[in-house]
């Protein structure tokens, strides 16, 4: 690979961790996996929590530890949301299932079968999965992931070793950004930074696809580059939006927020998740703040099903309207 592909690829792939210790959290798991590893006890793997926390880059960086050189012969790595059905089972997985391993060394002596987003397969290829993974136990490990692990059925998961991957902390996704911007030799502001950790959420995927985005459109990566980049509003708006609501009539906040998210280009599914911890920024009685939360929620999980927006606007702009005659009740 030319250096100059390597830097206009895409950095989430460029700085995947590449061993155990690269990895940015998750010590606990680590030192688990990486213990099992070492004493030749490795299980069948299930690790589960949301997108961009790691649980592919650490499964791989198991994987080259164990096989070293023979890395791409000993594992087969499958994205079950692709192949979700039970031929791909039955065919590609228990072929390479069923040949015996080549022992190159006394860690080495099993194969292992990586199943990403494994939550999308059908219960059939479940169900079938279960019957291949007691039959190929002596020389081939599964490792299931997946982002719900409700989606996977008690028998795959009584079978498996459970890790679960929570979001990463602020303070892990700045380290890691640091060590990026560094290598990368970026020109990012404080407020860029704690932006693009803010808008992450603990997803490091996110927060690097951010930061290659905003570094492509602005050189000088700030905080207002950050979110014009990213299309989401600014903290700013936010209480713009906030004091509308609170304040205006309906129509006028309805208005204004119209006006706003035009002008903007704001998706209003964007809006409701910042004010929602907005909202806790806000001094009102407890038995109001509950049924508002509620009401944002509500409005969220509509928007996710891709109903009228003007329609959910009205919705969030009434909840408020609710909160504001609930508050002037409570004060009297």
């Amino acid at each position: 690979m030319t250096q100059e592909l390597q830097r206009s690829g895409p950095w989430v792939e460029k700085y995947r961790p590449a061993s155990l210790a690269d990895v940015a959290a998750h010590k606990d798991i680590i030192d688990t996996i990486d213990r099992l590893t070492a004493e030749n006890k490795l299980p069948h793997l299930l690790l589960y929590g949301p997108p961009g926390t790691g649980k592919t880059s650490t499964i791989l960086a198991v994987a080259r530890k164990l096989y070293g050189p023979q890395f791409q012969n000993m594992i087969l790595e499958l994205n079950a949301s692709d192949d979700r059905g039970i031929d791909v089972v039955r065919q590609q997985i228990q072929d390479f299932a069923s040949t015996q391993s080549i022992s190159f060394g006394e860690k080495a002596n099993v194969k292992l079968i990586i199943l990403d987003e494994a939550d999308a397969m059908t219960k059939d290829a479940q169900f079938s999965l279960r019957r291949i993974i007691e039959k190929y136990t002596k020389n081939t490990r599964f490792c299931l992931i997946c982002n719900y692990v409700s989606k996977i059925i008690p028998a795959l998961q009584s079978r498996c070793t459970r890790f679960r991957f929570p979001p990463l902390q602020a303070q892990h996704v700045r380290e890691r950004l640091e060590f990026v911007i560094d290598q990368e030799r970026l020109d990012v502001t404080e407020d860029g930074l704690s932006a693009i950790v803010r808008l992450s959420n603990g997803d490091m995927r996110k927060a690097l696809n951010i930061l290659q985005s905003t570094q492509m459109a602005e050189p000088h990566v700030t905080e207002a580059a950050v979110y014009s980049c990213t299309g989401n509003p600014t903290p700013k708006e936010i209480e713009q939006i906030a004091s509308w609501l609170l304040n205006e009539s309906f129509q006028s906040a309805y208005s204004n927020i119209v006006q706003l998210k035009t002008s903007k280009g704001l998706a209003l599914v964007d809006v409701v998740r910042e004010l929602q911890p907005f909202i806790f920024t806000i001094s009102m009685p407890g038995n109001i703040r509950v049924p508002l939360i509620n009401c944002l929620a509500d409005i969220e999980y509509r928007l996710a099903s891709g109903p009228n927006e003007k329609l959910q606007l009205g919705a969030l702009v009434s909840a408020f309207t609710h909160t504001r005659v609930a508050l002037v009740s409570a004060a009297r």
